[in-house]
């Protein structure tokens, strides 16, 4: 598998229960610059397996759009500052993209303002 460059486009998935849940972490990403856009879907219909049990919840899909480079410290930050014991996180590089819009996610979080 070939290498992922600092500067692809990356796109992390992470889930909440309640949508301000999702609001606020999604506001706090884009103000820390750990993603240059992120959407926030509704109405996720979840089945997981949790200690023993098999669960089915509605919960609320976050995508935040960041460059491989800022992995470990966008994972970290949701990490510390999700309600869920154990978030969901992954992170998923397209194989294609608009390079426009990948320059402007890099821009976004690499900026100093």
């Amino acid at each position: 598998m070939a290498e992922i460059q600092s500067t692809q486009l990356l796109i992390v998935i992470t889930s909440f229960a309640k949508l301000g849940d999702a609001q606020v972490m999604a506001r706090k990403l884009i103000q820390e610059r750990l993603a240059a856009c992120v959407q926030i879907n509704e109405g996720v219909h979840s089945v997981y397996r949790w200690n023993g049990k098999i669960c089915e919840e509605q919960e609320v899909s976050l995508a935040a759009k960041t460059v491989a480079g800022k992995w470990d410290e966008i994972s970290t930050f949701i990490k510390d500052n999700h309600p869920y014991e154990l978030p969901e996180l992954i992170g998923m590089t397209p194989a294609e993209y608009d390079l426009a819009y990948g320059q402007w996610v890099q821009a976004e979080v690499h900026s100093e303002s």
